[in-house]
């Protein structure tokens, strides 16, 4: 069945504390979870009640062939303009957990969220039911109000830290996970938040890994689960064979760039596993050598062996002080801002061969233009104190290395190729003062993006795109006449370069902004 959405305006209280305005559809919040099989396709009628424009991204999904279906405004896109209609229609082509959400004015950290899982028609791992569990946080003020307080030059950077609560499934009471003796379950955890991080863990309970990010793994043994904004996985746990006991379960909200204060950084919030009810809590003491996931040790179940390297792409990530007077986030001291058109419609109206000129797409569209079928490896740098969770659209990567930035000596975390299969997936935390190595190939003609996941970091400009495949891409896609209609409606052109100019001419485009020589900023939420 289509998903009818009306996307509006609701005010509400979410989190008991905080009533606000927030974006919901059809007048309400949490928006259901959308379930879907492997190969169905997702029809989804969007109608724009809001006061700005509006888009939605599956987060995860590939989109082979229907790039012009991604979302991200100015990029795939024009935003759906107020009081206009559009309809997303493309393949769940990918099984996994994944989610919807804006990518329009960062409308996802208002509410404009869901989890979206796309099953096998044929599971690899048996199990004899499942569990979603959606994470949030929420902030009192609407993330515009926040993004502007953090590029106002005459404010104190970085703002007061906001301290959000946590949401479970929509809501600010964790679910109960009720539990059969000697059943295995599967648990989809999706963190959708905005900035912040969460730990999740069963004591008691042995978790087995096996999904990240819509990749299936070999099982593998943990104690808990860290995960940044825009991270996904599935775990198996098997119940104990006695109803004698129920348990405890605990979702921690954290940021660990901000102050450790009492109640409020970290929040700590528990929940029942209920295997009979009103039976006593098992007291638990969390095992002395706690194992925390680590990515890079899962072995991808696909066993694909790592990639050939056709070509090295090293980029830097951090914040900038510029002569504007703000602090803004670069990759490669570009500090992303949009074009005048979607760079999609300028790579399919640019004149042959003008489509493969970087330049032509804008200075801050920072593209960088990939051959078809090439194989990449991204090295990317964090050398600062801030961890980024960071998300490639179009693709999952693999995961081939990480390293310190800070301390050359301390040991290399790199996947064995003796034990496992480099795993892949599309969103990965790069921690502080360290660096991570990634692959993929450029085998899906399109454009897209690969930014920081933290909203309040893409909304400073730590983003770049990637033009696939271009020459391909001209000859294998052409975008609804629906979607122009879109951008004619607010007026954009559907044609030229990062300027809507033909040829070389970006009149329109505004300047750069000059970086400064000044020290790196301070972190901010």
């Amino acid at each position: 069945m289509p998903l009818d959405w009306d996307i509006g305006y609701v005010n509400l209280d979410r989190d008991g504390h905080s009533p606000r305005r927030a974006i919901g559809v059809n007048g309400a919040l949490p928006i259901p979870p959308v379930f879907a099989t492997k190969g169905d396709t997702l029809v989804i009628k969007v109608h724009n009640s809001l006061d700005v424009s509006t888009s939605i991204h599956a987060h995860g999904l590939f989109q082979n062939g229907t790039s012009y279906m991604d979302g991200p405004a100015m990029v795939a896109q024009c935003g759906i303009p107020p009081g206009h209609s559009f309809t997303y229609e493309y393949e769940a082509d990918h099984a996994g957990t994944f989610w919807l959400h804006g990518h329009d004015h960062h409308q996802n950290s208002d509410g404009l969220r869901t989890p979206l899982v796309v099953r096998e028609r044929r599971e690899p791992y048996r199990y004899d039911d499942e569990y979603l569990l959606s994470l949030e946080d929420w902030y009192q003020f609407e993330f515009a109000a926040r993004l502007k307080d953090t590029l106002d030059p005459t404010k104190v950077f970085p703002p007061p830290p906001s301290f959000p609560y946590a949401l479970f499934n929509g809501y600010p009471t964790t679910p109960t996970l009720k539990f059969k003796p000697g059943k295995t379950y599967r648990i989809r955890i999706v963190n959708m938040s905005t900035t912040e991080w969460f730990q999740f863990n069963l004591p008691g309970h042995q978790m087995h890994v096996i999904e990240a990010d819509g990749e299936y793994s070999k099982p593998s043994a943990v104690d808990g689960l860290d995960m940044g904004p825009g991270e996904r996985y599935s775990v198996l746990v098997t119940a104990h064979s006695t109803d004698s006991h129920n348990y405890r379960y605990n979702a921690t909200l954290y940021a660990g760039f901000v102050p450790r204060i009492e109640d409020k950084n970290p929040r700590y919030y528990q929940g029942l596993i209920e295997y009979r009810e009103g039976a006593p809590i098992m007291p638990i003491t969390e095992p002395r050598n706690f194992k925390w996931v680590n990515d890079v040790e899962l072995s991808a179940l696909s066993g694909h062996p790592p990639l050939p390297v056709d070509r090295r792409i090293e980029l830097n990530i951090g914040g900038s002080f510029f002569t504007t007077g703000q602090v803004l986030d670069v990759i490669n001291n570009i500090t992303y801002a949009q074009p005048k058109i979607p760079t999609l419609y300028s790579v399919l109206s640019l004149d042959s061969p003008l489509h493969m000129n970087e330049t032509l797409y804008g200075p801050q569209t920072h593209a960088i233009v990939l051959k078809h079928l090439e194989s990449v490896e991204l090295t990317v740098n964090s050398p600062n104190n801030l961890p980024h969770p960071m998300h490639l659209h179009g693709h999952t990567f693999q995961i081939i290395e990480y390293g310190s930035l800070a301390n050359r000596s301390e040991p290399v975390r790199r996947f064995s190729p003796e034990v496992n299969a480099p795993m892949q997936r599309d969103t990965i935390v790069v921690p502080v003062n360290s660096y991570v190595k990634l692959r993929f190939r450029a085998d899906n003609p399109g454009v897209w993006l690969f930014h920081c996941h933290m909203d309040i970091h893409f909304g400073m400009g730590m983003a770049l795109t990637f033009v696939e495949a271009p020459d391909v891409l001209r000859q294998r896609q052409r975008v609804p006449d629906s979607m122009l209609e879109l951008c004619r409606a607010q007026g954009i052109r559907t044609e030229g370069n990062g300027a809507g100019n033909a040829g070389f001419n970006l009149t329109g485009l505004p300047a750069p902004p000059v970086r400064t020589n000044r020290d790196g900023p301070p972190p901010t939420e």
